[in-house]
């Protein structure tokens, strides 16, 4: 017989029929034996718990908190099952599986209540291949399901669940993703969304005033959707000044090695010690050993999100690492009559006799197995006589959400009652077909007041955010939750509660990518190319000024930063001042220097007339005297503060005392040379050797100097500027640079050449002309020091300024010097200390040398040379060629030029 068309959904519903009845989801996913709580009654509800951790290859070790909500539900189904009020008539009846915390074992336990279903399928519609009705007694149908725990979970079960029309309302799920009623339209919750949840963290951070914080989360709905909600307003939120580093996913296989790896990353940012996380209690504990391993415990500090809540797994046996974590957990009554319950069940009463066990053995450390007992860790013997309420018992954060999920399905069912059978107790007809359909409707509908407070839902099946806020802290020897505030749309915090233990005394820990630039020192901030958010202290330039965090500007030419660096201030002008340690040497010698020419002066005035002072030339020396004097003055004009004047009489003086100081020698020397070279071929007496000769010979350079120092006055007028050797330094000088200073000294260079050269050759006259030899001496001398001056002034150009000018004024005294001392003193001495020496040639002399000058001009066919050789040997001393009646004739200052 064939059998009747279906519907492409009665054909899924029997493919999973078959599947369930074959066992093969159940038996391959995990093998292991199933426990489950089952309590009878009218009505089944579902109920999916978390009894065991997520492990490697299926359920891990047993979850205390995950018991207590186990129990939560037994406790909540037992009240609505004594109220006469609530429900009458009416017993609501449950089938509590585990989930293990694991999407796939929970999608197979689902499968339970899934089955139920099947007694709406009319079994009239199919047949045996004998012909006869399928002999099937369907399960007690499950009409609303309370769980799961993990958004993940809540995730893979939802998406079976309303395949079948069966409502769904979770305790502790809060992954934005389940707000979508397009695809989880049978899902409703007693919990906010993260979406607030996130909010509240938002607030949190900025209440603590951090600047960077990282994130992580366990992978799947729950952990990704919040830290991905908590970015997004972190993002859209322009007052907050929040950065984030990058988000960190922990894998559903995650092992010990990758939480070593997730320290370190975290550890990268150093003094980003916040970290937000939405992580399940799974990971934080993972995540919490593997920071001890790390020897890090007082490092971060922790925002924890609500599957962390208050639970006292996460942070069993590593209270260091997280004590003063901030957590959340959505806002509650702690339940007084859960705490009486749980704490008067033993292991004779307990729901079920497995997992009661299980809780029992792991709160008292001991085993009921006696062979467990030689074990390597040698356990003791359970007697079930432990007390619970002594054993540190603290109710699990999600426990008044559990009681208030279920309160849901019995106020919604309360409320079909009265609407579907008129008023009657018991179970009617009506209320015995109920559709999931029109169940979920009246569950969205439902409003009392609940353990956790008033309980509605919104349009998309939330519950309105309101959160209370803990924190881990260590009171005298324990560690424990302190409620430290709350938030309901803004963040409400009481401070004098918190306490960030005794390694953190100074105040909130600070959160940061990098502790702040210090401006004082000239740092700067440069964004890091890997996060905008960080940034890196750099070292500004000296001369730069910070015009924000991010950008360093130049000061400008003659100014400098400023204390703090906001700004810049000018800088103090120097220039040589009187007092400087590199004035005082050269002033003192200059007017060491003017003391002495003005004392030379003064002896040749009050012995003008005597026959050293007359035969050395007085005109001359006068000349030369004045250009020494000259020259001494000339170093003040250099110490002097540059102004318009002083750069004026920088400019004259300089190159005009030294012209005239060698112009004079130049024009003493040359003379000199011309009347002896001239006697050696013509007893003719040379042209121009008169005193006013020289003395126009004399000016006549001079003017050379005088008109070249006008014109540059003329075309370069002389002024006082500032000059920039360094960023941090200002110097006023007189407009002019060391070529230009240089240049003008160049022709008198020339006349210290000349002078040299005519020295040289002069340099063997007799003893009456031994003034030649000094004036050879002097010259010497003056060109080692020009010589030597010259390239170290131009090479010190780029070192200190007073350097410089002490130099230069140093070259200039010793020029001076040098000059007076050679020519001058030797006469000075005999004029005051050899009198005797300071007299005419006697008439014999005088005679001899005429009869000499006369038989040498008597001589003829001889060589001058021979002559002059002649006339050395006989000791005569060589003149100029006059006769003896010209000598007789001479004034007393032409007399002198024969010296």
């Amino acid at each position: 017989m064939a059998r009747p068309v279906m519907g492409v959904y009665q054909e899924l519903l029997m493919v999973l029929f078959t599947i369930y009845n074959l066992g093969i989801g159940r038996h391959t996913v995990v093998s292991m034996p199933v426990e489950s709580v089952r309590i009878d009654g009218n009505i089944i509800l579902g109920g999916l718990f978390p009894v065991h951790e997520n492990g490697i290859n299926g359920c891990g070790t047993f979850d205390l908190g995950g018991y207590q909500r186990l129990e939560a539900m037994v406790y909540a189904l037992e009240k609505i099952n004594n109220d006469q009020e609530l429900l009458p008539g009416i017993n609501i009846g449950a089938l509590i599986l585990d989930t293990c915390s694991r999407e796939t074992y929970a999608l197979e336990q689902t499968m339970e209540f899934v089955t139920s279903t099947m007694t709406r399928i009319d079994l009239n519609a199919f047949t045996c291949p004998n012909g006869s009705t399928p002999d099937y007694e369907p399960p007690q149908p499950t009409i609303g399901v309370v769980g799961a725990a993990g958004s993940p979970v809540s995730t893979m079960v939802a998406n079976i669940l309303r395949l079948f029309k069966i409502p769904q309302v979770s305790y502790a799920s809060t992954s934005p993703e389940l707000s979508d009623k397009s695809r989880y339209d049978y899902f409703l919750r007693v919990v906010p969304p993260d979406t607030y949840q996130a909010q509240a963290m938002l607030d949190i951070v900025t209440a603590l005033g951090w600047k960077y914080v990282s994130t992580v989360a366990s992978a799947g709905n729950y952990g990704e959707d919040g830290i991905s909600a908590f970015r997004n307003l972190t993002r859209f939120s322009n007052d907050t000044g929040l950065c984030l580093a990058p988000s960190e996913v922990i894998p559903r296989d995650a092992n010990k090695e990758f939480f070593d790896k997730l320290v370190v990353y975290l550890l990268n940012t150093e003094h980003a010690r916040g970290v937000v996380t939405f992580a399940s209690e799974t990971d934080m504990r993972s995540l919490f050993a593997a920071v001890r391993r790390a020897n890090r415990s007082d490092h971060f500090i922790w925002i924890g999100s609500d599957d962390w809540g208050t639970k006292p797994n996460p942070v069993e046996g590593q209270e260091t690492v997280a004590e003063g974590a901030i957590t959340l957990l959505p806002a509650r009554i702690p339940d007084k009559g859960f705490d009486e319950y749980f704490t008067s069940l033993t292991p004779s009463n307990g729901s079920s006799e497995v997992w009661f066990r299980e809780f029992w053995e792991r709160t008292f450390h001991c085993v009921f197995d006696e062979t467990k007992i030689e074990g390597p860790n040698k356990n003791k013997l359970c007697t079930g006589l432990e007390s619970i309420s002594a054993a540190k018992y603290e109710q699990e954060g999600k426990i008044s959400f559990v009681t208030d999920a279920v309160y849901s399905f019995a106020h919604a069912l309360h409320t079909m009652q009265a609407d579907l059978c008129n008023g009657t107790s018991g179970l009617c007809q009506e209320l015995l077909r109920i559709d999931g359909k029109q169940l979920l409707d009246y569950l969205k509908n439902v409003s009392f007041q609940g353990s956790s407070g008033t309980v509605r839902f919104n349009k998309d099946g939330d519950r309105p955010g309101s959160y209370q806020l803990y924190q881990y802290q260590r009171r005298g020897s324990e560690y424990r939750y302190e409620p430290i505030g709350t938030w309901q749309d803004k963040l409400r915090l009481n401070w004098s509660h918190v306490n960030w233990g005794d390694s953190r005394t100074d105040g909130i820990p600070m959160s940061v990518c990098a502790l702040p630039c210090d401006i004082s020192k000239g740092l700067k901030r440069q964004k890091s190319p890997a996060d905008e958010c960080c940034w890196v202290c750099s070292s500004c330039e000296p001369y730069q000024y910070l015009v924000n965090e991010w950008e360093c500007k130049n000061c400008t030419e003659g100014e400098r930063p400023d204390k703090n660096r906001t700004g810049c201030q000018e800088i103090p002008v120097e220039y040589l001042t009187w007092d400087s340690p590199w004035a005082v040497p050269p002033t003192l010698l200059a007017v060491i220097g003017i003391a002495c020419t003005t004392f030379v002066i003064a002896v040749f005035v009050r012995y003008n007339n005597t026959p050293v002072i007359r035969a050395s030339g007085r005109e001359l020396c006068y000349v030369l005297l004045f250009g020494i004097l000259a020259t001494y003055f000339a170093v003040f004009t250099l110490i002097a503060k540059p102004t318009t004047l002083t750069c004026c009489l920088r400019r004259i003086m300089l190159g005009l005392s030294v012209v005239i100081s060698y112009s004079a020698l130049y024009t003493k020397t040359n003379r000199v040379y011309r009347i002896f070279n001239s006697g050696k071929r013509s007893v003719r007496r040379p042209k121009y050797t008169s005193p006013k000769s020289q003395m126009v010979i004399c000016f006549g350079l001079v003017s050379v100097q005088l008109v070249a120092a006008a014109l540059w006055l003329a075309i370069d007028p002389p002024r006082p500027a500032k000059t920039f050797p360094f960023w941090y330094q200002v110097i006023l000088e007189c407009a002019v640079t060391d070529m230009s200073l240089v240049l003008s000294l160049v022709y008198a260079m020339v006349l210290i050449v000349m002078c040299t050269l005519y020295a040289f050759k002069t340099r063997k006259m007799p003893e009456n002309f031994n003034e030649a030899k000094f004036i050879a001496f002097a010259m010497y001398t003056t060109c080692v020091v020009w010589i030597a001056f010259i390239p170290i002034y131009i090479g010190t150009s780029s070192t200190d300024y007073k350097i410089q000018q002490t130099l230069l004024c140093l070259c200039f005294i010793v020029s001076a010097t040098v000059t007076l001392g050679c020519i001058f003193v030797p006469k000075i001495y005999i004029v005051l200390f050899a009198p005797q020496k300071n007299k005419k040639p006697s008439g014999t002399m005088m005679m001899n040398s005429r009869m000499m000058r006369s038989t040498c001009g008597s001589i003829e066919g001889k060589p001058n040379g021979e002559m002059k050789a002649q006339n050395l040997n006989a000791g005569a001393t060589p003149v100029s060629n006059t006769t003896s009646s010209d000598f007789e004739s001479r004034t007393p200052e032409e007399e002198a030029t024969r010296f």
